[in-house]
């Protein structure tokens, strides 16, 4: 199983690819941080992408996919970890933009963060495609 932060990396080095300035500045102290808390969340995240609770998104976020798939007493306990979870993609979209001096780039920066994630999701999980979810 490929961890969280080999996936950040393939990520960011294929963003790289899309610009042709140069080199992408991954590596600040609030890019860190938020890949950080990202590592630390995903081993509680990922049984629920196995379960098919939650999937990715075509727009680089997370998504509590299927309640019924979590037992009500963890509902809240995961509804909370997919707001967590989306609040730091947000944040690392923002700040891998606003690092490189380019906030315009937001939007390019999730859109291909959001294209690997899903083509390097573990087969069975749940993803995005055409509108539509469907397992990997």
């Amino acid at each position: 199983m490929k961890t969280l932060r080999n996936l950040l990396l393939l990520c960011v080095f294929a963003a790289s690819a899309a610009w042709a300035q140069g080199n992408l500045e991954i590596d600040t102290p609030a890019i860190s941080q938020v890949r950080g808390a990202m590592q630390a969340r995903h081993a509680q995240l990922a049984p629920h992408y196995a379960s098919g609770a939650v999937g990715l998104t075509a727009d680089g976020r997370v998504e509590l996919r299927d309640a019924a798939a979590v037992p009500l007493a963890q509902r809240q306990a995961v509804q909370a970890l997919v707001a967590q979870e989306n609040g730091d993609r947000d944040a690392l979209y923002r700040e891998i933009a606003r690092a490189n001096g380019h906030p315009e780039w937001e939007a390019e920066v999730r859109s291909t963060f959001a294209q690997r994630w899903i083509e390097r999701a573990q087969g069975g999980w749940y993803v995005q495609s055409g509108g539509k979810w469907i397992r990997k």
